[in-house]
């Protein structure tokens, strides 16, 4: 099903997820979609790999905890989600050098804490890993010495963003 881009997140310089100027990072974009859920969008490069041709699972996790994680951010923009669980189920391989996407969602929101899922989705569209995260809500500030500016957090409009994402 298609659902429109609500709204794109920021990007950061040196985050392994969505990192722009980090080399050896995912680079992933996150969108805020008009059902309430997020999704990231990444190629996996050879330098994300396990096994030859194949994402590594740690990687995998990486990009799912931070959708999960990123999922509050939709209904509470100044929240950032600290992980205290996450599990993840390999389903499938992951291939490199396609684009993949991410999606997540919050399941559970209290005062202090949310609970959300996610799945990692082939370029098919088959499910390859699944994620269920239990998150802390703090503000940066409660979590790192966190300079706007210097790391560059912004969101960075392409001209391949998308109007509408299909998952």
């Amino acid at each position: 099903m298609k659902y429109k881009v609500a709204r794109k997140q920021h990007n950061s310089k040196n985050c392994f997820v969505c990192g722009l100027k980090n080399d050896m990072g995912l680079k992933a974009s996150f969108y805020e979609l008009e059902n309430g859920e997020i999704v990231a969008t990444f190629i996996a490069l050879e330098e994300h790999q396990s096994y030859p041709g194949r994402l590594h699972g740690g990687v995998a996790g990486a990009v799912l905890d931070e959708v999960i994680g990123r999922a509050i951010m939709i209904t509470h923009e100044d929240i950032w989600g600290v992980t205290i669980e996450l599990s993840l189920r390999y389903k499938k391989p992951v291939p490199l050098n396609e684009e993949l996407k991410v999606v997540g969602r919050i399941t559970s929101d209290s005062s202090r804490i949310f609970e959300g899922t996610g799945e990692l989705l082939l370029p098919n569209g088959d499910v390859a890993v699944t994620a269920h995260g239990k998150y802390m809500k703090l503000p940066i500030d409660k979590i790192a010495n966190f300079n706007e500016d210097h790391e560059e957090w912004q969101v960075v409009i392409s001209e391949n963003d998308p109007g509408e994402i299909e998952i």
